[in-house]
């Protein structure tokens, strides 16, 4: 029924009504009233011609209201009309073609949808799980205090100190929470001007020093660089190179080695964060910068950060018009990588482009 056509069923009932007709007229020829042969054949022919041009328009006008209706259902276009000039068999054909189309659509729609709802149930568990740990920690020092332990001065100190640097963790959960969902709706505002990009890595790397040398981690650049001018938001990119140091100093090996990489092309600035840590492997790229997925299932949950780190990072840089990008070695380290526009202006500049220098 795929190559169906409407107009052959009627062609086939007007044939049908026209060989009725004859016989009617021959019956009436013998039976009641003789006919001329001319009368026998051009009345029936007649009558079935406008048989087939009667049902043709009827049957051509109900399919175009009939698919007109469903159009706006499915379309919901209020303005939606079909073209009249169009045959009956046309009108069948594009609305096959409409329907699969549409059917197609919905079953992308349908797995997006899917993939949404696993999504949200796996961001949910996650959240729940990376809450759980600083609320229930707090919630045992603060029932260890009311059962006694607050009358000791040293007992009573230290588990304050512990609750509150749960619930600041938590709070470093919210905020980070509250700063991706505003990135995803485009309310956090970027204030983009020209800076110099190897003074803000030296005072992040300055920044995160000590918590290198715990590690016994050196942070380096992998060469000596002069001055780089960006074009990018200052504060939002450090934000990003501070969250891959901090990654690297973090998933790195003890006794390891942060090296930092700048390459100019054209009007790109390319920054690279190599480490040579254990590295990941590949099956978990595609979901390393979803919201608190984390390579190693078993990896203490206060150890990294908020888990929101990778989807802060990778927000930050497409609001840039760029990609954050990866590649790893099982056993050999990782390196992030993103780009930024180079400035046109070999200096630093105020929000209006007005050079500070």
């Amino acid at each position: 029924m795929k190559n169906f056509r409407p107009s052959l069923l009627i062609l086939f009932g007007s044939a049908a009504y026209l060989a009725l007709g004859i016989i009617a007229a021959l019956l009436f020829n013998l039976l009641v009233s003789p006919l001329k042969w001319w009368m026998i054949i051009f009345i029936p022919l007649l009558s079935s011609l406008l048989v087939y041009g009667i049902f043709y328009i009827t049957l051509k006008k109900f399919i175009q209201n009939r698919l007109n209706i469903i159009y706006k259902s499915i379309q919901n276009k209020q303005d939606f009309t079909l073209i009249k000039g169009e045959s009956i068999d046309q009108l069948i054909n594009d609305a096959e073609q409409e329907v699969e189309i549409w059917q197609k659509d919905k079953n992308k729609e349908i797995t997006k949808l899917k993939e949404q709802e696993l999504f949200r149930r796996d961001f949910l568990g996650n959240l729940a799980h990376e809450l759980k740990t600083p609320v229930f920690a707090t919630q045992g020092y603060i029932l260890t205090l009311l059962e006694g332990g607050i009358d000791d001065d040293e007992v009573n100190r230290l588990f304050l100190n512990r609750a509150a640097k749960a619930t600041d963790r938590i709070v470093d959960i919210l905020e980070d929470l509250d700063q991706i969902t505003r990135l995803e709706v485009d309310e956090l505002k970027m204030d983009f001007r020209s800076f110099e990009l190897i003074d803000l890595i030296k005072e992040i790397k300055g920044t995160l020093a000590f918590s290198a040398k715990e590690k016994n981690i050196e942070l380096a650049f992998n060469k000596d660089y002069n001055s780089i001018y960006v074009f990018a938001d200052r504060t939002k990119i450090g934000q990003v190179l501070t969250n891959l140091i901090v990654n690297s100093i973090y998933y790195g090996d003890v006794n390891g080695k942060t090296l930092i990489s700048i390459f100019t092309i054209d009007d790109l600035v390319t920054i690279e964060i190599e480490d040579n840590g254990p590295g990941i492997e590949e099956r978990h790229f595609p979901r390393l910068f979803e919201r608190f997925y984390r390579v190693e299932k078993s990896r203490n949950r206060n150890e990294g950060g908020t888990g929101l780190g990778l989807a802060i990072v990778k927000h930050i840089i497409e609001s840039h018009k760029q990609t954050i990008n990866v590649r790893s070695t099982v056993g050999h380290g990782s390196t992030f990588s993103f780009s930024l526009q180079k400035s046109p202006i070999n200096g630093p500049v105020s929000s209006r482009g007005i050079p500070l220098k």
